[in-house]
């Protein structure tokens, strides 16, 4: 099992909420929202000089701020129409015509990655009180009559996989030419702040593989990894299901991005890609609800494509079950508990002996190097043979747990202490002594004598 010990130190998870910079917005007052004035005049009807003939300062009356709003709402209307019935002439219609060749031609990719991917739901949302002033647009393009850069995001959901469709922002400006609005930038909005968020569809054409809990989406090239997740995809949420219980939706997406710069618009700009082989990551998490937005599992193709099927049905089991428990996770838990229960679903019924788990830890345990205590967040947060013995650490005491005190203790402890989030040691002592009836030293030095067991 040579693979297991270059997969330990690629096992990382990301269960935070990933709402990350291109989900938080800056409402800045925009001269372009205000009311008309003395002197201007809502257009109703008629219709200005071609848009050929616009260039330079328009003279061009300004719409009033609803009917501008109550256009531009229609246009992503018209937007959202197109990607459902796979409408190209109808969705290239709300690109501003005489704009940059280049965005057009990005938005026609855009369209034509999609594919055959198939939505329960694909809607744009506009927030008209969260406008930002207006760029100037790029040389070359003829000046507009009026441009506007309101708050826009949108609401999607994979048919038959997300329970509950999730929102991401756009970084839209609209420009108006005439009577007609149109999609005019994404991406010029970014120097305040304001970035539209990429989907797989942005990176190249999308490939799918629908199985009975699962979505696997990638593109052309990675195919035979797409296949092997897919035939390890059931397999892996019914065995989640087996520990954490199936009060969870047990539909997962799974990502497989081409490039690196496509896995770090999938996991955020703050998420650092080295070595990593999969990450479990959501963009809403409402933990007294219980509910998870756009939860996904982003494989790393460069990485995972040389794990042969076992490593590789442990990554899966491993990240699924962050999925399964996000919904009662809250930010801050601890880390030894968090990924020591991830890594206690991967490797259960893997065939894998402790020694092969936990190659490092079992060294140092046969030299006499027993843990003082349970690994802390901020060994998780280390490199290299610190972060490995940190999970092999937090897996083994999970493991210690569930031998001694069973399997669904082991969840209901998972399910107390991640609902309490960051908590104090004195505590966190309370929680053990109150849910497993020993004290954390008794607790500590009966792990120590179980780790000697294991690896003699």
């Amino acid at each position: 099992m040579a693979d297991m010990g270059r997969f330990r130190g690629w096992l990382v998870a990301l269960v935070a909420l990933t709402l990350l910079a291109g989900l938080v917005l800056v409402s800045v007052p925009s001269a372009g929202t205000s009311t008309p004035g003395p002197g201007d005049t809502a257009l109703t009807s008629g219709r200005p000089a071609p848009w050929e003939a616009l260039g330079g300062a328009s003279h061009a009356p300004s719409i009033g701020r609803d009917e501008r709003a109550d256009a531009v709402r229609e246009l992503l209307e018209r937007r959202s129409s197109a990607v459902l019935r796979r409408d190209e002439a109808a969705f290239l219609n709300t690109v501003d015509p005489v704009g940059e060749a280049g965005f057009r031609a990005a938005q026609r990719a855009m369209f034509d990655n999609l594919g055959d991917l198939v939505f329960g739901e694909w809607r744009y949302t506009l927030d008209a009180g969260q406008s930002l002033p207006p760029p100037a647009l790029p040389a070359g393009v003829p000046a507009a009559d009026e441009l506007w850069a309101p708050k826009v995001e949108l609401r999607y959901a994979f048919e038959g996989v997300d329970t509950t469709p999730t929102t991401r922002s756009l970084g839209y400006l609209f420009a108006r030419r005439g009577s007609d609005w149109f999609l005019v930038s994404d991406t010029a909005l970014e120097p305040q702040g304001r970035r539209t968020w990429r989907g797989p569809w942005d990176f190249g054409p999308c490939r799918w593989l629908r199985t009975r809990h699962g979505l696997v989406v990638g593109h052309p090239g990675n195919e035979a990894l797409a296949a092997a997740v897919g035939r390890e995809l059931d397999g892996a949420v019914a065995a989640v299901s087996e520990v954490w219980g199936a009060a969870w939706p047990e539909q997962v997406v799974v990502l497989l991005p081409e490039s690196p710069a496509e896995l770090q618009a999938m996991v955020g700009p703050d998420f650092s890609l080295d070595g990593i082989a999969a990450v479990a990551v959501a963009d809403r998490v409402d933990t007294r609800a219980g509910t998870v937005e756009g939860a996904r599992v982003v494989i790393n193709p460069r990485t995972a494509a040389r794990l042969s099927p076992t490593p590789l049905r442990v990554v899966l089991r491993h990240e699924i079950t962050h999925v399964a428990a996000r919904g009662v996770t809250v930010d801050g838990a601890p880390m030894w508990l968090t990924e020591g229960f991830a890594d206690y679903v991967g490797y259960r019924d893997s065939g894998l002996s402790p020694a092969q788990a936990a190659p490092a830890l079992a060294r140092g345990v046969r030299a006499g190097a027993l843990p003082d205590d349970l690994p802390a967040n901020r060994d998780f947060q280390a490199g290299g043979d610190q972060l490995d013995l940190a999970y092999q650490r937090a897996w083994s005491f999970a493991v210690h747990l569930t031998t001694r005190f069973g399997e669904q203790q082991l969840v209901r402890l998972y399910r107390r202490i991640a609902a309490a989030g960051p908590t104090g040691t004195s505590t966190m002592d309370s929680i053990l002594t109150e849910e497993l009836g020993v004290r954390r030293a008794d607790l500590l030095d009966s792990w120590r004598r179980h780790l000697v067991a294991a690896f003699r």
